[in-house]
């Protein structure tokens, strides 16, 4: 997959009219404080500036580590559109999923990489997840899937909605304290539909921001 220098060394929000809509909801076997309601963007100020990284090429787009442990498997079955900026806004939705569950890795939702891949209520969604993880002390394992990708341009060419499946059924939660692995009988819970709207981020021409997150828990399209 080929990657990208950053230019900037900080994530700075971007106002920009979403043109796109879709439907609410709450992450893969979550609670309520998960779900983001569909209000305006608004500009958030960068909680950490990105920092360079020794972590492998192939780990290290746009300048950020978003490299993840070998028991936590996130797979992403997907197809690059031809449109690029759809193509750049699709692999940095995958980089946002990334950044969340390094942020789980490292027990912290102050992580560079979710200060360069989140803005707003995404910025929101990511801190969110991540701090329940913490607050419940476990983190994840396993294999997370990732399918049935479709991207859709909003009219001004600054926002992307990047919408896909996700099957969780081998991906476990994890106590930290004790290593034991919580799974749990596979079920239509562990199927969600995401639409994640992904917005340019204004002074480098190939990074996109995680803008809001949707969505749909027990997803029977996904099955």
């Amino acid at each position: 997959m080929k990657r990208r220098s950053l230019p900037v060394a900080a994530a700075l929000a971007a106002s920009a009219a979403l043109l796109l809509t879709a439907c609410g909801g709450g992450d893969d076997k979550s609670s309520d404080n998960d779900k983001i309601a569909g209000a305006d963007q608004g500009t958030a100020t960068p909680k950490e500036s990105v920092k360079p990284s020794m972590a492998p090429a192939e780990d290290n787009p746009d300048g950020v580590d978003v490299s993840l442990p070998k028991d936590m498997n996130l797979v992403f079955d997907w197809d690059k559109p031809k449109d690029e900026n759809e193509a750049a806004a699709m692999e940095d939705a995958a980089n946002y999923i990334r950044a969340i569950y390094r942020g789980v890795d490292k027990r912290t939702a102050k992580d560079a990489a979710v200060a360069a891949y989140a803005t707003g209520d995404g910025l929101h969604y990511a801190e969110t997840q991540i701090n329940s993880r913490i607050d419940g002390g476990w983190t994840s394992t396993g294999t997370r899937r990732h399918y049935d990708v479709s991207t859709r341009s909003a009219s001004n060419g600054n926002s992307v909605e990047v919408a896909f499946c996700v099957d969780s059924s081998k991906f476990y939660g994890k106590e930290v304290k004790t290593g034991k692995v919580l799974k749990s009988e596979p079920s239509i819970a562990d199927f969600d539909h995401f639409e994640i709207i992904m917005v340019k981020y204004p002074t480098a021409e190939h990074l996109w921001q995680a803008s809001k997150v949707f969505v749909e828990t027990k997803a029977k399209q996904c099955q």
